[in-house]
């Protein structure tokens, strides 16, 4: 059923597209993210940023 959702869903869309504002709107937001992780990982994330004590399961390294 959900295969079905998303095929309705994908014939929408090649229907009515998204404008170009959109599409470069949700690229900027992707690359943003992706901006953000690799700073994290490079490990040039400021520590004020940082949490300390995180809520949920902590899981071991």
């Amino acid at each position: 059923m959900n295969n079905l959702i998303w095929l309705l869903r994908a014939s929408k869309w090649a229907r009515n597209p998204p404008s170009p504002r959109m599409v470069k709107l949700v690229l900027a937001i992707v690359a943003l993210a992706a901006a953000l992780v690799v700073l994290e990982k490079l490990g040039w994330w400021p520590d004020w940023a940082r949490l300390e004590h995180g809520r949920g399961v902590r899981l071991p390294r």
